[in-house]
């Protein structure tokens, strides 16, 4: 199963625990692609971090680095620079000009871990669909149909390389992020742009941790007592997220990136 990363040196962390969060619950191999770039003060992963993830993966899996700092530098989202989220989030829009990047991957935020096996989700048919994903937590309320709640988080998402590239989805996407100011700008031209299959929330649980769970990512979430506040925890953060939100299930991984 190919299961994609994207962002700077930054991020190494993340992908580091969730691609040993993938490793712990599946029998098949895993190729982990990360795709990375440097831009101003951000650097691209290294080739250093790809052989630490290499070895702690196991000899079965399979690590691939791909820097595109010059694809991304020479077509820059310049309407969404300063946004509250880095440019480099939007390295998973080149995946389509990417040749190694095969035609169905796994998409995953670098604050998304694995707690089951997630083979059922790999193998959804999407013959007719350029993505696939869950209804973001809060997106039906500021940016979806509160009906239909067709909003997907973008933070895991199953992506028919084959379909994007025909179709010419990625390049709308990135003209969009060059042209046009958005929140949440690559996740908002997807949605906007994207032929898209929901799927059961188990695949995205953006809230508490629920039995059926697959995959936990941590987003930010709302908080209203004893005021209402924005909170982020990661997963990295290892005090907080034994003392606020209680979870220790994975910490046999997060003990592992300092070895």
């Amino acid at each position: 199963m190919n299961i994609l990363f994207c962002g700077d040196c930054g991020v190494c962390r993340g992908i580091f625990y969730s691609a040993l969060s993938l490793c712990k619950n599946t029998k098949e191999d895993l190729v982990f692609y990360i795709l990375t770039a440097s831009i101003e003060n951000r650097k691209a992963v290294t080739p250093d971090f790809a052989q630490k993830l290499q070895k702690a993966v196991g000899e079965n899996n399979k690590v691939v680095l791909l820097d595109i700092s010059e694809k991304f530098c020479g077509y820059l989202p310049l309407a969404n620079m300063d946004t509250r989220f880095t440019p480099l989030c939007m390295l998973r829009l080149f995946a389509d000009i990417t040749p190694e990047i095969p035609e169905r991957i796994l998409y995953l935020d670098t604050d998304v871990l694995c707690r089951k096996d997630f083979s059922q989700l790999y193998k959804t048919d999407m013959a007719e669909f350029h993505i696939a994903g869950v209804p973001d937590r809060y997106g039906k309320w500021f940016f979806g149909n509160i009906l239909k709640h067709n909003y997907l988080n973008s933070g895991v998402l199953l992506m028919n390389m084959e379909k994007i590239r025909k179709d010419g989805l990625f390049l709308k996407c990135r003209e969009m992020c060059r042209d046009k100011k958005m929140f949440m700008p690559d996740q908002t031209a997807l949605n906007k742009l994207a032929k898209k299959r929901k799927i059961p929330a188990k695949y995205n649980n953006q809230g508490k941790i629920k039995e059926d769970t697959v995959f936990k990512h941590f987003t930010t979430y709302f908080k209203f007592f004893p005021y209402i506040k924005t909170v982020t925890i990661k997963p990295w953060e290892t005090e907080k997220l034994h003392n606020e939100l209680k979870i220790f299930e994975f910490d046999d991984i997060l003990n592992q990136y300092e070895r």
